[in-house]
């Protein structure tokens, strides 16, 4: 087993693809050419977003969309930086909302929360010591 892909639904999967570039420097990777699906270059493993309106035909069943609750869901994209004051402060002036500010870990690290506007839940921070 090889860990592919995370996908996060979103209503637009354009504005969610810019957002990530402006706020956190990923480049776009691939979009289909509905806009229904679209990834980042992350590295070896993709970080995808998927309509709303392509996961309805796939998942008929639903979910909970990001931007529809209230708070954030139960799962985050970590993003590793040098800088996590200056990240965090560049997300923030792209569009997400703070729910956390850079705070040292007890482990070490240094971590900050945001919310992007599509309802994901970012982690920026520094590299986890292992």
């Amino acid at each position: 087993m090889k860990f592919g892909y995370t996908i996060v639904y979103v209503e637009n999967v354009k504005e969610s693809l810019a957002f990530f570039e402006r706020a956190f420097g990923l480049k776009t990777s691939f979009l289909d050419e509905a806009a229904g699906y679209g990834e980042l270059d992350t590295g070896a493993t993709a970080l995808a977003f998927a309509s709303h309106t392509l996961m309805a035909e796939l998942l008929p069943g639903g979910y909970v969309s990001g931007q529809e609750s209230a708070r954030p869901l139960g799962v985050e994209i970590g993003l590793f930086v040098d800088d996590v004051a200056t990240a965090h402060q560049q997300a923030l002036a792209c569009g997400a909302v703070e729910l956390a500010a850079p705070k040292r870990t007890p482990w070490g690290q240094l971590v900050a929360f945001v919310r992007c506007p599509d309802g994901t839940l970012v982690e920026i921070c520094t590299p986890t010591q292992r």
